[in-house]
Parts: C-alpha cells; sequence; structure tokens
C-alpha cells in the first residue's frame, strides 16, 4: 500500500523517525489491535493508537460510565454519564482519526468468549481492572497466539509487561501471576489511584503497541516494567519462564 498526501502529512512526525519511516507507518495502518478495556488505561491507550494511524481498533467493554470514573478516564464526559464506554470510544476515535476502523463488543470477556474476541488481532492490549478479566485475557491471547500487552496500575503504581509466552524462551501472563482468580484483590474504589498514574501506564501501553507492530527499538516481551509515582522512578526487571506453567509449557 502507499500512503496518500494526507497520510504522510497527518503521520509525518513518525514516518520521520528513521525506526519507523513509511514502512513501520505502513505496518501500523494495517494492523487490528483489541483493547480490552476502555477505562484509565484504555482511554488514553485508545487515542494514541488512532492518532498513530493503527489500522483498526477492537473495543471491548461493557461498562458504562460512571461520575467517578472521570477523574482518570478523560474519553469521556459529565453530560455521558451512564452511557456505554465502549460506543463512546468508537465514535472519538472516528473523529479522532477517520483512517482507523473501529469496531466495539460490549461484553465482558471471559473464558467462553475470550478466544472468539482475540482470534485474528495483531496484538492484544489489556488495560482491564480486575484478575479474574486479566487471566481470561491472557488464556485467550496464549491460546490464539496473539501478543499481550498488560497494563495495571493501582494507588501511586504501575506495571507493564509483553507476554509470548508460546516462544521457548518467553514468559506467559500466568508464569508470572499463577492461576488462581479467587486471590483477595481490592478494587479501584477501595484502594484509589492517582488519575495521572492511568495516563502514563496507558501511553506506554500504546507505546510498547506500536513497538510490537512495527519492531523499533528493543523486544519488550520477558520485562517486567515498574513505576513507582511516589518517588517517580522506573525499575525494570526480568521475568522468568516457569518450566512447568500448565498454560504455556511445551
Amino acid at each position: 500500500m502507499s500512503l496518500s498526501d494526507a497520510q504522510l502529512d497527518r503521520y509525518a512526525r513518525q514516518i520521520v523517525l528513521r525506526e519507523l519511516g513509511g514502512e513501520g507507518q505502513q505496518k501500523l495502518l494495517k494492523a487490528n489491535i483489541v483493547m480490552i478495556g476502555a477505562g484509565g488505561i484504555g482511554s488514553p491507550a485508545l487515542q494514541y493508537l488512532a492518532a498513530a494511524g493503527v489500522g483498526k481498533l477492537t473495543i471491548v467493554d461493557d461498562d458504562r460510565v460512571d461520575l467517578s470514573n472521570l477523574q482518570r478516564q478523560t474519553l469521556y464526559g459529565t453530560a455521558e454519564i451512564g452511557q456505554l464506554k465502549a460506543g463512546l470510544a468508537k465514535r472519538k476515535v472516528e473523529a479522532l482519526n477517520p483512517d482507523v476502523a473501529v469496531e466495539f463488543s460490549a461484553v465482558r470477556i471471559d473464558g467462553t468468549n475470550g478466544r472468539r474476541l482475540v482470534e485474528g488481532a495483531a496484538l492484544v492490549l489489556d488495560g482491564s481492572d480486575n484478575f479474574e478479566t486479566r487471566l481470561a485475557v491472557a488464556d485467550a491471547a496464549l491460546g490464539a497466539r496473539v501478543p499481550l500487552i498488560s497494563a495495571s496500575v493501582a494507588q501511586f503504581e504501575g506495571q507493564l509487561a509483553v507476554y509470548r509466552g508460546w516462544e521457548p524462551d518467553k514468559p506467559c501472563y500466568r508464569c508470572f501471576v499463577g492461576n488462581d482468580p479467587d486471590r483477595p484483590e481490592a478494587s479501584c474504589s477501595e484502594q484509589g489511584v492517582l488519575g495521572p498514574m492511568a495516563g502514563v501506564m496507558g501511553s506506554l501501553a500504546a507505546m510498547e503497541a506500536i513497538r510490537a507492530l512495527t519492531g523499533f527499538g528493543e523486544d519488550s516481551a520477558g520485562k517486567l516494567l515498574l513505576m513507582d509515582g511516589l518517588g517517580l522512578r522506573f525499575r525494570t526487571v526480568k521475568l522468568a519462564k516457569d518450566p512447568e506453567c500448565p498454560a504455556c509449557k511445551a
């Protein structure tokens, strides 16, 4: 495919980066990303992916806008309380960039529908807010052999990792967290979250998605990025593949 004059203008600041160039931009325009969750992480991630020219975005979220969301979920406004997030996100992404085709499913991903929702995607970006959903997303992505970018935030802390567990030297999500969906987990309403933390982690997740699609820089799979907002510190740790992991062992 060739880029139109309007696309050359729109994406000029990306195309001029020698690590991306026109070839990288074409890869973005051909890609399909499934975004799980259109909340605090999904809001900035969707905006940056659309702005970057990802050709197709599929939004999966069954939630509706609540007043308490607006402190960190920047896609939505007060007048939209009560409306489906996925439908609103679709309209706003389409308004941001007409190059991007947007679909949405107002459902909650689980063990019964996960594989169908992610099949055929170039990658899955998970910004969901509970452990059970993250496990379902991880299992679906692993089963379909679709790279998974998982981002989470709580209070002043954020985590980000890329998983390709079907590869012999790369861990899957269950290698990292285990497989107990019933472990205690405080909700966002109970423990709180600083709004800009969601913005930072969502933006980083979008950057990792662009990296995965175009191949710039170093491969992030098998590494966990940790952000400490209180101390303004980042650190990266290597994740080991569990040879006995029931999800990804050969």
